[in-house]
């Protein structure tokens, strides 16, 4: 092996080391109980609570009201990944199917303004969003939850570029075979799009899934908080002579890990294919 070839493997195994090891050294921590992590700090080695921990995280209620259990967390955030990235996509292919196909006068002005929203991160907008969830009766929802943040400039842009590499005499031919707009959506495009579908799912998955921000302004009832909002408030409490539940801690941000990285270990080959489809 050349040397440039070892420089290499040895920036991407200390890389891999940089990802990892937070990981384990949480995972382990978690496995140990409260006491012997207060004395002893975070831990490198198998503690032998694993069990109790994590069937304590998962089905002991907590929380102020004693109400929620790890198990409503992990509902609710999956409730909330799942619906952020499916409205996403599906709002983002329809406005994206109407500014391709669809000859509108100023439609590519309206595309620009649509992009021009990436300028505007939710921290910008977020007081008057709040406003508007909160005047519409929809705090401590889902849909309070998903639909505010639904909109998505950057699917927008990727369907579209997709959306124009699809052959013209594709769409001739849908039309020779009388298929109105609705039908060439569902029964081509959508088939084509199934590759960059799976790409923008991961994406807005992952994001949907990590928001801390916002749920912490819409949910007030324990029985809303996602594993994200609901770790420190819930878990992260004082016991016995003031010793915290650091083991709790570690096993629920662990447990907050684990479905985005199925996510992304399952449709990895959709990701990539997608991503790459989308620069044709």
């Amino acid at each position: 092996m050349k040397r440039e070839h070892i420089f290499d493997h040895l920036i991407l195994i200390i890389g891999a080391l940089f990802m990892i090891v937070p990981v384990v050294v949480a995972f382990m921590t978690s496995t140990h109980d409260a006491v012997s992590i207060y004395k002893n700090g975070l831990q490198l080695t198998w503690g032998g609570h694993f069990e109790e921990t994590y069937r304590a995280v998962l089905t002991e209620a907590g929380g102020f009201t004693k109400s929620v259990t790890g198990l409503t967390m992990l509902q609710n955030s999956l409730i909330l990944g799942l619906g952020f990235a499916i409205g996403k996509i599906v709002i983002s292919m329809l406005a994206a199917y109407a500014i391709v196909y669809f000859r509108f006068p100023l439609g590519t002005f309206f595309f620009w303004i649509i992009f021009s929203t990436l300028l505007l991160p939710l921290e910008v907008r977020i007081l008057p969003s709040y406003e508007i969830v909160q005047g519409l009766g929809m705090m401590n929802s889902y849909s309070g939850l998903i639909v505010p943040l639904i909109a998505s400039a950057t699917g927008t842009f990727y369907f579209r570029q997709f959306f124009k590499s699809v052959p013209d005499e594709l769409v001739e031919a849908a039309r020779i075979d009388g298929a109105g707009p609705f039908k060439f959506f569902i029964d081509i495009l959508v088939p084509l799009s199934k590759t960059m579908i799976a790409a923008i799912f991961i994406i807005m998955f992952v994001y949907g899934w990590n928001q801390y921000l916002w749920p912490t302004l819409i949910t007030t009832d324990e029985t809303f908080f996602t594993l994200v909002r609901g770790m420190k408030q819930i878990l992260q409490v004082w016991i016995g002579a003031q010793i915290p539940d650091t083991n709790q801690a570690m096993a629920l941000a662990v447990l907050a890990m684990l479905p985005p990285v199925i996510i992304v270990v399952v449709f990895q080959s959709w990701f990539v294919k997608g991503l790459v489809e989308s620069e044709k």
